[in-house]
């Protein structure tokens, strides 16, 4: 049973390395403000696939251009997500940011791709636990830096009609503006419970606190808070829906969005 135990540790070990070594070439982080979400610990199954559309409006947001990036202020995101599932422990997803900017109209803003591990079901751990590598490009023009890297570790639980998830993500500029800079820390998490069978409200958490080896100034600091409804409508899809506030002054201060997504 030990033996057993230490093969599958090993192989899960190596699927993480093949993940990041697949995912280092092409290099990204999470677009702020593109895909707005706090993952789950389970990997899409093995041969399925999930579509994934992810919306969102900003009504209150950056005004002007910043370092030569656009203003957030009444941009309308439209990311596709594209997730297959190779392994009962293994998934790669790709992603198409866009975004409709006032008197800029829809423009292509970059692509991203994102290899998971996670640890298998039959393993009946505790907790959930998977791992991204997230990495991509973007344009100049809507971020500071255009190839940047994600580390984002995902940790969940069920307690019955509750549920929990907490996402400490590590981000890198690889090529930009801060580029020179070291690892920053960005932690998301969230907490639901199921109302019904149907329908969970809960609430979602997203930050960016600045460098690991010393956070940034509060007034500096990325936070926003996001009430949220998920309908379990079927396995087979996906419905989130929230209205983010800003608790800080460098963060959008109100955002509209909406996750759909379909399981093929």
């Amino acid at each position: 049973m030990l033996s057993q135990f230490h093969v599958s540790w090993w192989t899960w070990v190596n699927g993480a390395w093949i993940a990041a070594g697949v995912a280092l070439p092409l290099a990204g982080h999470s677009q702020d403000n593109y895909e707005i979400q706090v993952y789950g610990a389970d990997t899409v199954p093995a041969g399925k696939t999930m579509v994934e559309l992810h919306s969102n409006f900003a009504v209150q947001g950056e005004r002007d251009e910043v370092n030569g990036v656009l203003p957030s202020y009444h941009a309308l995101h439209e990311t596709l997500e594209i997730t297959h599932g190779f392994t009962p422990w293994f998934e790669t997803g790709f992603y198409v940011f866009s975004s409709i900017q006032p008197g800029h109209g829809w423009e292509w803003v970059g692509d991203h791709i994102r290899p998971r591990v996670a640890v298998p079901d039959d393993w009946h751990w505790p907790v959930g636990l998977s791992l991204s590598m997230e990495i991509g490009y973007q344009q100049r023009c809507f971020s500071e830096d255009t190839w940047t890297w994600e580390i984002r570790p995902i940790i969940d639980k069920r307690l019955g009609r509750w549920y929990f998830s907490v996402n400490p993500a590590f981000e890198k500029s690889l090529a930009g503006l801060n580029s020179n800079q070291g690892w920053a820390f960005a932690p998301s998490a969230k907490i639901s419970f199921d109302l019904t069978k149907v329908v969970a409200v809960g609430v979602e958490y997203y930050s960016s606190l600045g460098p690991i080896d010393g956070f940034s100034a509060w007034s500096d600091q990325q936070h926003q808070i996001f009430p949220t409804i998920d309908l379990n409508l079927s396995p087979d899809w996906e419905f989130n829906f929230g209205v983010g506030f800003g608790l800080t002054g460098t963060t959008d201060g109100l955002i509209v969005k909406l996750i759909l997504g379909y399981r093929f």
